[in-house]
């Protein structure tokens, strides 16, 4: 669900541009008290690159620009960032907020207290495009510090579509194209907390309900886009539509060697998409949510 208050959210695409192009993040605490809230950003195969945290009085509003805190050599570094919610420290002599003794290292309980939403800052274009925040409650199994989380720490995320044993997934993924560069374009975002690297074989529909089986490829292991426009076989009449994909390893090949992938749905595992679509009949950049349903 989207725009909820939990313990954390995730916003699953982020970048700094050299031109000055960034993500920026703004958070609301809901509670009554201070929080610490710590912020980590990954890289596209979930690998922990830097991190940091901050206090949020009760009832705060912080800005977070990404150009702001990213540090030096991060221009045109993409990832996504996780922000969690720690516990904190009472009685007498307990260290301070954020403290690095603090107990405030593992994450808080789930509740109504942080809530987020993010967009991406294009000064080239005088645009602002939406960028899509995954509420929590987040899922960061004990013994994870929120100091030093890694590829396997954040195991699902509440806003996100959950694969069990118990069920498949299948995303309608959106896309509008014209097959000319500078033209109506789509990029389709696929972030999750399992490793989805390979090709998949999918059904890619128009708006006409006309069906053609096509192939996509994913090359990073939980932050990936591709083009819908450049798809092998798509029929050139194909330019407004869906693409449905059940993301399972039944239909998954062209495993990079040496990776290690089990059934996606052999653990609880979320997945996201959305579609980025710039046309300049809208005059501006639109961002339209995959939907999924159970099968």
């Amino acid at each position: 669900m989207s725009g909820t208050f939990s313990n954390g959210f995730v916003v699953p695409n982020v970048i700094k541009e050299a031109n000055g192009g960034t993500t920026t993040v703004g958070l609301m605490n809901n509670s009554e008290s201070s929080i610490p809230v710590y912020w980590t950003f990954h890289n596209q195969e979930s690998g922990h690159v830097a991190d940091g945290c901050f206090v949020m009085t009760a009832k705060d509003y912080e800005p977070f620009v990404w150009a702001d805190r990213a540090g030096t050599g991060m221009d045109g570094y993409r990832g996504y960032l996780v922000f969690a919610v720690g516990t904190t420290a009472t009685g007498a002599g307990a260290p301070p907020l954020c403290g690095t003794a603090d107990a405030a290292a593992t994450l808080a309980a789930s509740g109504p207290i942080l809530a987020g939403s993010a967009f991406y800052v294009d000064p080239v274009n005088k645009d602002v495009a939406f960028t899509p925040v995954i509420d929590g409650p987040l899922t960061i199994p004990a013994g994870n510090n929120l100091t030093t989380l890694g590829p396997d720490s954040v195991t699902a995320v509440g806003g996100a579509a959950s694969l069990t044993t118990a069920n498949n997934q299948t995303f309608a993924m959106r896309y509008f194209v014209d097959g000319a560069p500078g033209g109506n374009d789509t990029a389709i975002v696929v972030w999750s907390t399992g490793d989805q690297r390979g090709t998949y074989t999918v059904n890619m529909f128009d708006n006409a309900q006309n069906r053609r089986s096509v192939n996509f490829q994913l090359d990073h292991a939980e932050l990936d886009w591709f083009n819908p426009e450049t798809i092998a076989g798509r029929p050139s009449t194909f330019v407004d539509g869906f693409i449905s994909w059940m993301p399972k390893a039944a239909a998954v090949s062209g495993i990079p060697s040496g990776v290690t992938r089990t059934h996606i749905t052999a653990r609880n595992t979320s997945v996201f998409t959305y579609s980025v679509i710039s046309a300049p009949a809208f005059g501006a950049v639109q961002t339209v949510l995959g939907a999924h349903t159970i099968r």
